[in-house]
């Protein structure tokens, strides 16, 4: 009675524990959201202002201010650490420069990466088919632009 009592026990924990287990985790490209260039650099900005406001007030002390010649309008800090773009990304880009002609599905597939040789022949880049950070610099212009043709390029 007893042995049957406890291989019935361990069934159920085991049932439990296996259904637990067996849950599907969201990979890590479907919790992140890609972002833009230009949301990179709001977030650094804030980032910055945040740590700023906080280093300040923890010192007792108000800290005189350096004077300093008044300074040009700063442009967006560029974001730390590789920023990879999405394939709708540069598909769009792609399609907005005059490049790529198939619908924008998030796959880079034969028509993509045949677009992004073009891209890169056109513009004195090396032709490897595939976006990585001086493809992407010159690219992403068109990530917002109007779309345009390559014939007028």
């Amino acid at each position: 009675m007893f042995k049957k009592t406890v291989f019935v026990l361990l069934g159920i924990f085991t049932v439990i524990y296996l259904a637990g287990c067996g849950k599907k985790q969201k990979s890590l490209e479907e919790m992140q959201e890609p972002m833009s260039m230009e949301a990179l650099s709001t977030l650094s900005a804030e980032k910055k202002n945040v740590s700023e406001t906080t280093a300040a007030s923890a010192v007792k002390e108000p800290q005189p201010k350096p004077i300093s010649a008044p300074s040009p309008a700063l442009e967006p800090l560029p974001p730390s650490g590789p920023f990879k773009p999405t394939a709708i990304q540069i598909q769009t880009a792609l399609k907005n420069a005059g490049y790529y002609t198939g619908s924008i599905d998030g796959k880079i597939g034969p028509k993509s990466k045949r677009a992004i040789e073009e891209f890169q022949k056109a513009h004195g880049l090396v032709a490897d088919g595939k976006v990585g950070p001086k493809t992407w610099a010159a690219l992403s212009a068109y990530l917002n632009a109007p779309a345009t043709t390559a014939s007028t390029q």
